[in-house]
């Protein structure tokens, strides 16, 4: 559904959210390929930790909540490298949340990170990528988004946003040579899910996260989901009946 990656030398790539976890891995990955990469978020300390003995790296300090800083660090990218090739944006957050503890404050923080964050960095890239006419926008979602889940009152929401927003970006970017890549990851070992007290199915490290989602940006995917053997039996869920559905999530969950 979009061209395959058959090389990533040389490719100019904006890791949005780069500090810990998937996304820090992944543009590790990526620089070990060859790429150029600029590793963004909210603090640059972490960041020149990783990008020590990086000479295709740049650090540069975004937070995506704010808007000025994206433009700013974005602007920062073009004058180094003239262009980008990819964006992704990796950042976001989590917490859990039920009806009987609804926290309107938390909610419309995890609102401002997971998806208004979201089209910050896409206000900041899309007219550079739309003038030029070529290169890709990823964003990572969560299978949470696939459908409601118990303690995901605000999180889930906002990732089932991201589908939908994803899907309608392809519609209107490939047509005009923009790939888009919808990343929906399982549970994977990040400081977001350190603090989970259940047991988390399939867990998979944040290294191979990151090879699922380079090898899904190689073969061309839109819906890049891993690991799979988890991820297919949440979307096969997705089509059945209600009835169905809150059974099962209630016996696998106990919620």
């Amino acid at each position: 559904m979009n061209p395959g990656i058959k090389s990533w030398l040389g490719k100019r790539v904006w890791v949005i959210g780069a500090s810990t976890g998937i996304g820090a891995e992944t543009a590790l990955l990526l620089l070990k390929k060859g790429a150029h990469v600029a590793l963004s978020s909210r603090t640059e300390k972490q960041l020149q930790v990783l990008v020590q003995n990086q000479p295709n790296a740049l650090a540069i300090a975004a937070d995506v909540t704010d808007h000025a800083s994206l433009i700013h660090a974005h602007r920062l990218i073009l004058e180094a490298w003239d262009k980008l090739d990819l964006v992704l944006v990796v950042a976001g957050g989590y917490n859990e949340m039920r009806a009987d503890s609804f926290d309107l404050a938390a909610a419309n923080r995890l609102l401002d990170l997971n998806l208004r964050g979201v089209y910050n960095c896409l206000d900041a890239v899309l007219p550079s990528l739309l003038k030029q006419g070529h290169g890709g926008i990823g964003i990572v979602g969560s299978v949470a988004g696939f459908s409601g889940l118990p303690k995901a009152l605000v999180y889930g929401p906002t990732k089932a946003a991201i589908v939908n927003l994803c899907e309608s970006l392809y519609f209107d970017l490939r047509p005009k040579n923009i790939a888009v890549y919808l990343v929906s990851p399982g549970f994977v070992e990040t400081p977001l899910t350190a603090n989970n007290d259940f047991k988390m199915p399939a867990l998979i490290s944040a290294s191979t996260a990151a090879q699922e989602l380079v090898a899904g940006m190689e073969r061309g995917e839109f819906h890049i989901h891993f690991p799979k053997r988890f991820t297919n039996w949440l979307r096969l869920m997705r089509m059945l009946p209600y009835r169905c559905y809150f059974f099962l999530v209630h016996k696998f969950t106990g919620l």
